[in-house]
């Protein structure tokens, strides 16, 4: 293991490379790539991107997918000084303009099948420079004209002109030994700004910290440690690289032991099945919706995924019912972690080492890490074991946002010295150490005195055979204070099932004052771009509702 936090990114990634030259590092659609070879072509479009005008400190965005490229850009972007901004692939032009003016980008790494967003907002932001590549450019010809023949690559534009450069030719231009030595700066430096789901409006600018990002890294592979012994590991990405999820899991197997990173442009449920069983995958770490699909997937038993050692889960609550299927069907537990994109992934993680953690819990505080739980509107501590709102810091630790300064006063507090980020989540943590999310302490529900947690509600329904998702709010009433009101989405097929006894349910699994008082029966429910459910959505509607 190199010592990470000696280096930056790139110097960790290079040591790595020297350690451990013959290994593979990437496998992407049957093509593998050992770190000699990732190394290689991260110098030489590190180098072509010196001579197209990219500079230390300027920001690139990387619209792109789960493909190779979007590792090589990023550490090629590392490599000079510059920082990389990961944005979703899905965003469409409204998005993608406003992130190009909030970051102050003048490059943009984007796939053929979405440049047409990037043509649109060309006139109204300061992007110059527009890199092109797609989902099978490094991979062999042959399988190329195979893919293309059965029509299997999404059809997009490679334009010329100026300011327009395709990515592969810029790998074949590039000449590494005219770079500048690399300058590995220190922890505070910036590495990436990295956006967060936009779920209380526009979307927030992190900047994550060289010294930051590689501490959580470092954690994130030693979650899994204890079953996976260091250089053993063959992760499977299963979640977006415009995810801070997708970036540690990524970046962990890179960085910290020189291990194999299996990529697919996107998730499909046989593909990722037949990848865990085709190149025995060890690690995985999924949000809860990919594996209650796994879990309900016809063919799931076709497969043999028995080389699975660690499934980690976050970037929502686990329902204890996906869980312990999980696990009855598998045999291996479902490690969940808490966590957010200002903490740079996780700040607290179930690890290994620990055993199959209790029902319910998020793992336990990250060493390096320090949390508080105080009330959420005086900000006094809470009495030990009671929940209370979460307050984290670490070394390194996110002192703000990019250019939002109201925001950053709400959010960041100065206590003892330390900057200390209001995760505005209530959390418990027990005798023994282990985080229970309780909920976003906005999404609290206030009914005859009593703080009723959404989350707990929602996580009751889902444990119906029959639901899904559910989503929880309040509805004001000036006797009681809020009502408690259900959306629900039922699976496909199913007959029968009445608000009534879902009522029941929840009766019987739920105190009096937590049952739902309505529950409205939907076809979809209203999701960020990254797939948190957007309660405040749900929330406006009926306030819209009372006021009609």
């Amino acid at each position: 293991m190199i010592e990470l936090l000696s280096y930056s990114i790139y110097g960790c990634f290079e040591e790595i490379c020297k350690a451990y030259p013959a290994r593979k590092a990437i496998i992407y659609l049957g093509r593998e790539y050992t770190f000699a070879e990732l190394r290689e072509m991260v110098l030489r479009l590190a180098s072509s991107l010196v001579k197209i005008g990219i500079k230390e400190g300027d920001r690139a965005m990387l619209y792109l997918y789960n493909v190779p490229q979007t590792i090589i850009s990023l550490l090629a972007l590392q490599r000079i000084g510059a920082r990389s901004v990961p944005v979703a692939p899905v965003y469409g032009s409204y998005d993608l303009k406003y992130l190009a003016n909030d970051s102050g980008a003048e490059t943009i790494f984007c796939m053929d099948s979405n440049f047409n967003y990037v043509n649109e907002i060309l006139p109204e932001t300061s992007v110059t420079r527009v890199i092109i590549t797609n989902m099978v450019d490094l991979i062999p010809l042959w399988k190329r004209w195979i893919a293309k023949g059965f029509d299997r690559v999404p059809r997009g534009k490679f334009p010329s002109g100026k300011g327009m450069y395709s990515f592969v030719k810029l790998l074949k231009e590039g000449r590494p030994k005219e770079l500048p030595e690399h300058r590995p700066g220190n922890g505070y430096d910036e590495a990436l700004l990295l956006y967060t789901g936009g779920t209380t409006g526009f979307p927030k600018g992190v900047p994550l910290s060289q010294g930051l990002y590689l501490y959580r890294t470092l954690e994130w592979r030693r979650a899994s440690e204890a079953v996976v012994p260091l250089g053993d590991s063959r992760t499977l990405l299963s979640a977006p690289l415009y995810h801070i999820i997708g970036q540690m899991d990524a970046m962990a197997p890179l960085l910290v032991g020189g291990e194999t990173l299996i990529m697919m442009p996107r998730v499909v449920i046989d593909a990722l099945l037949d990848h865990i069983q085709h190149y025995r995958v060890t690690n995985m770490f999924a949000v809860p919706t990919l594996y209650r699909m796994i879990l309900e997937h016809d063919r799931v038993d076709f497969y043999d995924i028995s080389s699975l050692r660690y499934c980690g889960t976050g970037g929502d609550v686990l329902p204890v019912e996906v869980g312990n299927r999980w696990l009855r069907k598998f045999k291996i537990p479902l490690y969940q972690g808490y966590g957010t994109t200002e903490f740079c992934g996780a700040i607290s993680m179930s690890y290994a080492r620990d055993g199959i953690p209790p029902e319910g819990a998020a793992g336990k505080i990250l060493p390096g890490s320090k949390a508080r739980l105080v009330d959420p509107d005086t900000l006094e501590p809470v009495a030990k074991g009671e929940p209370g709102e979460l307050l984290g810091t670490s070394i390194y630790a996110l002192k703000g946002y990019w250019n939002k300064p109201e925001e950053t006063a709400e959010c960041f507090l100065e206590m003892d010295g330390e900057t200390w980020y209001r995760t505005k989540d209530i959390v418990r943590i027990d005798e023994e150490g282990w985080l229970y999310f309780m909920d976003r302490s906005v999404d609290m529900i206030k009914h005859k005195g009593y703080r009723i947690a959404a989350a707990e509600i929602e996580r009751v329904l889902q444990e119906h055979h029959a639901v899904v998702a559910a989503c929880v709010v309040g509805i004001p009433d000036d006797k009681v204070g809020e009502r408690v009101k259900a959306f629900v989405v039922l699976k496909q097929d199913i007959r029968g099932i009445s608000s009534y006894e879902l009522t029941k349910w929840c009766r019987e699994r739920l105190a009096p004052y937590k049952v739902p008082h309505y529950i409205e029966f939907r076809d979809m429910l209203p999701k960020s771009k990254v797939g948190k459910m957007l309660r405040r959505e749900m929330r406006a509607e009926e306030q819209r509702k009372l006021k009609a």
